[in-house]
């Protein structure tokens, strides 16, 4: 059978647009439905097309420059720390922080790596246990010394960048540890001096808009959005010089008591600047790996203890001040005890009949508690706080404590006549040396400061001038031949101070621990320096104030009035020092 041409088709009769195979059999709504659609799609395109690049425009320049722009910041270099006479006592020096990006420094050859963990200080396991991260920055170690960062750099090792920060350096090492202070990773005060003047120091940081590629480049600046403004140098009332000489001879002293700490600071008694501080256990600030909280506390103003004999000065002076005594007045304390209640005092010697110039010289406990009954607590009470005790010290210096002097409402008759002469009150060894200033300075008191100053400050008056004349010529008497501290004499200068010889409290019991302290002044003609000298625990045989803490008083003493230029006041260029000096009584 032949098949039929369309030829053929058409003249038997059969439309082309008949044909069964061409018909159309879907509805004519479903092709205006796709047109619609494809109409409508192409609609929301040119929308969509519209609110990206005219309305959108900022939103997708951030996102965009998210990716790629970066802010830097630019640090500012932190102020120096200097002495009252400009020498340097911290100072920033110029390092690096050394960051990676993990996934390109893990591509670089094993030899490399190795090479890499030793310049960095740490081991090659150590290195690749950081850089196995999920990010794509991660610090490998900060305040890298620059020659090192040479080193490293020279390695070429893809994926390895430095960032520019400072280091604090400390020149006078553990000297001047808790004076100065240290800063952290971050350039910022921790401690000391350091941490009190932060602000001013640290200055404030800049920043600028840069163009990274992937591997953190920097490919353009954009624009500088802030400029880096330094800190502020800070000049210091501390001497240098007499730093030193507190430091060694508070050492020294140390070493030769088997002490479990001492403490040490230096007063101009003119001005109240704090020339001298230091303390024992120290650290040094450039090298802080094994510090300890011991070695870290600053206990000349954070540590209270009870101080013992020295306090007796401010019971007599009120005595004094109040014309219930004079230096002549005679008061018997035989039979060298003193019963109140049914508590007994003591002194360590029976010495009889004593003027209340002797009471000061030969430190008794029962002379001064006798005087201490005739006052009203109030009294009492009032003088301590004056001069600062139970208050915390105004220094501009972060963790000086109050100290405790219990309200005198509550006190009984003896715990009247044990504060009288140091016991059921506690002080930090600043307080103790700024208190001395009422004898030195006249009867007045100024504040102490850390920061060298240009004019002193007006003094508050808590005695009269009288009366600190007369307590001078009685604490001279107790730093002679016939007191309690003729090892704190000094060779050509005439000077006076107390001893205090406490027993410490452990448990809220008092054990046979003790801490031996001495405050005095010189030269007395015209006093100039106060300095106050604390050992806790002195362990070798030895723990009474004046045979413990004077000797330092008069080394530190007898150097730094030549440091500051002193004239002698004394004709006598030797000392006298009994074979058996009197100690003050417990």
């Amino acid at each position: 059978m032949t098949r039929s041409t369309p030829r053929t088709a058409a003249a038997k009769g059969v439309q082309f647009s008949t044909s069964p195979v061409l018909a159309v059999t879907l509805p004519a709504w479903r092709s205006r439905v796709v047109l619609f659609v494809l109409f409508a799609a192409f609609l929301t395109l040119i929308g969509r097309a519209l609110w990206l690049q005219g309305i959108s425009t900022d939103f997708l320049q951030k996102q965009g420059e998210s990716r790629y722009a970066r802010t830097l910041e630019l640090p500012a270099t932190r102020g120096k720390i200097t002495d009252r006479n400009g020498q340097v006592l911290a100072s920033s020096v110029p390092v690096k922080a050394v960051w990676a990006i993990p996934d390109d420094v893990l591509e670089a050859p094993k030899e490399k790596l190795r090479d890499l963990a030793k310049l960095l200080g740490m081991s090659e396991h150590n290195l690749r246990k950081k850089l196995d991260s999920d990010r794509n920055f991660v610090y490998l170690k900060r305040q890298v010394e620059m020659e090192t960062v040479d080193k490293i750099l020279k390695l070429k090792i893809a994926g390895i960048e430095t960032r520019k920060e400072y280091k604090r350096f400390y020149p006078e090492g553990e000297a001047m540890a808790h004076v100065v202070g240290f800063t952290n990773v971050e350039d910022a005060g921790q401690d000391g001096m350091e941490l009190a003047s932060q602000k001013t120091l640290a200055g404030r940081t800049g920043s600028r808009r840069v163009i990274k590629d992937r591997l953190g480049r920097i490919v353009e600046d954009i624009e500088s959005i802030r400029e880096p403004h330094d800190g502020k140098d800070l000049a210091l009332s501390i001497d240098s010089k007499i730093q030193y000489i507190a430091f060694s001879q508070l050492k020294e002293a140390f070493e030769k008591h088997k002490a479990k700490a001492a403490g040490i600071v230096v007063l101009d008694a003119r001005t109240g600047e704090v020339l001298a501080l230091a303390n024992l256990p120290t650290y040094n600030p450039n090298n802080r790996a094994l510090l300890t909280g011991a070695q870290l506390r600053n206990r000349v103003l954070t540590d209270t203890f009870e101080p013992g004999s020295v306090m007796k000065p401010f019971t007599v002076a009120l005595a004094l001040e109040t014309k219930r005594a004079t230096p002549n007045t005679t008061i018997q304390t035989a039979p060298g005890k003193l019963t109140i209640g049914k508590a007994t005092i003591g002194d360590a010697h029976v010495h009889g009949l004593l003027t209340v110039a002797q009471i000061i010289e030969k430190s008794s406990n029962v002379g001064t508690a006798k005087l201490a009954l005739q006052m009203q607590p109030q009294e009492m009470w009032d003088m301590f706080t004056s001069v600062g005790f139970g208050q915390q010290p105004k220094i501009g210096f972060p963790g000086a404590v109050a100290g405790r002097v219990r309200p005198y409402k509550s006190w009984r008759p003896i715990e009247q006549a044990t504060m009288s002469y140091g016991h059921g009150i506690s002080v930090s060894l600043i307080q103790m040396a700024r208190s001395y200033m009422i004898f030195a300075r006249d009867g007045d008191i100024i504040p102490v400061t850390f920061r060298k100053i240009g004019e002193p400050p007006a003094g508050q008056r808590i005695i009269t001038a009288k009366t600190a004349r007369e307590m001078r010529a009685m604490l001279e008497m107790a730093a002679g031949p016939g007191g309690t501290a003729p090892k704190s004499q000094v060779p050509g200068y005439r000077v006076a101070g107390k001893t205090g010889t406490a027993y410490k409290i452990v448990g809220g019991q008092y054990v046979k621990k003790y801490i031996a302290s001495f405050v005095g002044f010189a030269p007395v003609s015209d006093p100039r320096i106060i300095v106050a000298v604390m050992v806790d625990e002195p362990s070798n045989g030895q723990h009474y104030g004046g045979d413990v803490a004077a000797p330092v008083f008069s080394a530190v003493t007898a150097n730094a009035l030549r440091a500051l230029n002193v004239a002698p006041d004394s004709p006598v260029t030797s000392i006298i020092i009994p074979a058996d000096g009197i100690q003050e009584s417990l």
